[in-house]
């Protein structure tokens, strides 16, 4: 067999990183890590291609050369999708979907000639078993959750690593808390299921021999859901390993709020190197917070919670969420006023959107204020169902927010305010490397001659270099990161 696997270009959106990416000559953040994974399930004596749409182009030569095509995709990749679905159809080449895409839209794909739907621990393996023995069904689907302890690695080869800014592991699936915005407990169940600790090791050491040396993103939807498993076993392991490595990556993740409140845990993952944790804060209003079942954030001074995070050494970047039917009139300077309080330099705020399948879709449904389809990007000014505030007001106020939180003055601000209180580890911040030296050099060029900002470029670099110089490359980091907020918007 001969097997093309597929992952759909990502539209420009915060995540992107696109104008962030140039900087540092790679061209994607993150890479398909799904399929990587269910490439490493497939037999070895296959023939399997990866083309990441976000890397290089998808030729018609690559489709033609495949006996199956093998596509996973997130919501946000819809259009990339059915663009890949209709140059496969038109070449008569067999498709196999799955993620998150297709599972929670199946329906809406009934011209995909099979799906392989939930996770690929369980139903890949029963695709392949009725293709041996030739009787493909179009559907497979299973209600059962995977036993991570049984996931393969991931199969590195198949993938440029040069290419990207990141590579990605996981430990986790799954969440123990209930936001009824989110699609996580719908694909992945409350209880959060584990690897062990030697999967991880193992994981490691695999990139590590591939030859990557730099950031590595754990990309569990709440790498915390589980602390008992991380404490005991898995953090020790891999700040052991890490030292015994001499550090070669610096690693980050998603987290909730509650990390605040455990500073065993907070330590622990700071020495296994852990640099950055992103926090759904949401939402600084409490009926807000009631309304949408965020019970972890509510009852909380959430300021203090993410400054108390970031002087165990962790920076906390932010997603924050406007369009609760409990929302004020006063969320959006409350917004503003929570983001440069709170010293988060990476803050993502968005509109709220009904992703199918989630209790919000339901009662919206129910309420017949669902308009469309969420199109699974927050910053892209869409509003998939009718809002109780008026809907003039609540993208006026959003886009306020934006343009205020990313203007230069506002931003810099916000980013100087993070270095004063910023006391990292000392093996957070290792030599350069060439790419961080190119970056840092393009940066001069383009954001201290070319741009407007450049004022506040050059006051912000030389402070840090007189006051706080470790935190230097920093400091051209979150320079960089605030030119690709600002792109986005100006898009939007």
């Amino acid at each position: 067999m001969k097997i093309l696997l597929v992952y759909p270009k990502n539209p420009d959106t915060f995540w992107s990183f696109k104008h962030a990416l140039r900087f540092i000559f790679k061209k994607a953040t993150n890479p398909p890590l799904g399929l990587l994974t269910a490439a490493a399930m497939l037999p070895d004596e296959w023939e399997k291609r990866l083309i990441d749409m976000n890397v290089s182009m998808l030729k018609d030569r690559d489709i033609e050369w495949a006996d199956f095509v093998f596509i996973s995709a997130a919501t946000i990749q819809k259009d990339s999708v059915n663009e890949v679905i209709t140059r496969c159809k038109a070449r008569g080449v067999k498709i196999v979907a799955g993620g998150p895409l297709f599972t929670s839209s199946y329906d809406e794909y009934e011209h995909v000639d099979y799906l392989v739907l939930n996770e690929a621990e369980i139903t890949l393996p029963q695709f392949l078993d009725d293709l041996r023995q030739g009787k493909l069904k179009h559907i497979y689907t299973s209600p059962e959750w995977a036993d991570l302890k049984k996931t393969p690695v991931p199969d590195w080869r198949l993938l440029n690593i040069r290419k990207y800014a990141s590579m990605s592991i996981q430990y986790s699936r799954g969440c123990p808390f209930d936001c009824d915005f989110c699609d996580i407990p719908l694909l992945y169940g409350h209880r959060p299921r584990i690897k062990n600790r030697q999967q991880i090791i193992t994981e490691l050491q695999n990139l590590y021999d591939r030859g990557w040396r730099g950031v590595v993103f754990f990309v569990d939807d709440n790498f915390i859901g589980n602390k008992r498993g991380l404490k005991s076993e898995v953090l020790p392991a891999i700040a052991d390993w890490m030292e015994r490595m001499k550090y070669p990556f610096t690693f980050l993740t998603q987290a909730s709020v509650n990390l605040a409140d455990d500073e065993e845990l907070m330590n622990l993952m700071v020495k296994a190197n852990f640099n950055t944790v992103f926090v759904g804060i949401e939402t600084p209003d409490e009926e807000s917070l009631a309304e949408c079942g965020k019970r972890q954030n509510k009852n909380r001074d959430l300021v203090e919670c993410v400054k108390k995070i970031q002087r165990f050494g962790l920076q906390v970047q932010g997603g924050f969420i406007v369009g609760f039917d409990s929302d004020p009139l006063t969320i959006f300077e409350r917004q503003i006023r929570f983001i440069q309080n709170s010293g988060i330099v990476t803050a993502m705020v968005g509109l709220l959107n009904a992703v199918r399948g989630t209790k919000l879709y339901q009662r919206l449904k129910g309420e017949n204020r669902l308009l469309t389809e969420a199109t699974g990007d927050n910053t892209d000014c869409s509003l998939n169902f009718i809002p109780k505030m008026q809907y003039t007001t609540l993208l006026e106020g959003y886009r306020n927010i934006v343009r205020t939180i990313y203007a230069p003055d506002q931003f810099y601000a916000r980013v100087k305010k993070f270095l004063e209180n910023y006391r990292p580890l000392h093996n957070s911040l290792g030599r350069l490397s060439m790419s961080e030296i190119k970056a840092f050099i393009l940066s001069i060029f383009v954001l201290g001659i070319k741009e407007k900002e450049r004022f506040h470029y050059w006051r912000l670099f030389l402070w840090s270099v007189f006051s706080r110089p470790r935190l230097a490359p920093l400091a051209v980091t979150f320079a960089i990161y605030g030119f690709h907020f600002r792109k986005v918007f100006e898009k939007t």
